[in-house]
């Protein structure tokens, strides 16, 4: 379910002092309950999917397209990444978050922090710098749930130009099938549980690198 940006917002999270000049995109509820101390598994829960094996033929058709017409226009170029086109936002942390462990890798995001409630990745090509954020909120029963949040910052008018064009996409496809994804994985038994259902992973011929994927939200 999509929430209000005050979702995000109204929450003392740390990556609004390490990110302020980012948009707040979209904010996603998570129906993923659990105690305190299982936040650790979504985040491997989401960094380790295969998206979008297996989703519909729809979002498969959507994911192609938007690999080609990256190739085609040199989107997902190395010199359009994290340490090239923007420095990346590890460069702003504070020391605490400097020293705090990272997260898992799943390229071509880069994990930037994990906290005990609290996570966050980015990437960076020609359309935007983006920044993926996971938090775990209390649900008012004592429990916790994920919490998906979006931040961007477009490159220029090609930037705001892209984000406007696939937000009827992401609202009403993409993220409604992920987020699905993500809350059915997570209810099912530990015995059956595959690995992830989160952020989309390259394709084969692309996971050996950081550059030139389009999963820029």
């Amino acid at each position: 379910m999509r929430l209000p940006i005050t979702a995000h917002t109204s929450r003392l999270w740390r990556i609004h002092e390490v990110a302020p000049d980012f948009k707040v995109e979209d904010v996603w509820l998570l129906r993923t309950p659990g105690g305190v101390e299982e936040f650790p598994r979504l985040v491997s829960q989401f960094a380790s999917d295969d998206w979008p094996h297996g989703a519909p033929f729809i979002v498969r058709l959507l994911w192609q397209a938007r690999w080609s017409l990256g190739a085609v226009l040199g989107w997902d170029r190395k010199e359009s990444s994290i340490g090239f086109r923007v420095p990346s936002l590890r460069d702003r942390l504070p020391a605490d978050l400097r020293d705090a462990p990272s997260g898992p890798e799943f390229e071509p995001f880069a994990p930037l922090y994990q906290l005990e409630h609290e996570w966050a990745a980015e990437l960076a090509n020609r359309t935007v710098h983006t920044v993926i954020h996971i938090g775990w909120v209390p649900d008012g029963s004592g429990r916790y749930r994920g919490q998906m949040t979006a931040l961007v910052q477009p490159n220029g008018l090609l930037g705001r130009a892209y984000m406007t064009a696939i937000k009827p996409l992401r609202y009403l496809i993409v993220y409604p099938v992920l987020v699905r994804r993500i809350e059915r994985e997570w209810m099912e038994p530990a015995a059956t549980r595959s690995h992830g259902s989160g952020i989309p992973a390259l394709p084969p011929s692309k996971r050996a690198s950081r550059h030139g994927d389009p999963r820029d939200v």
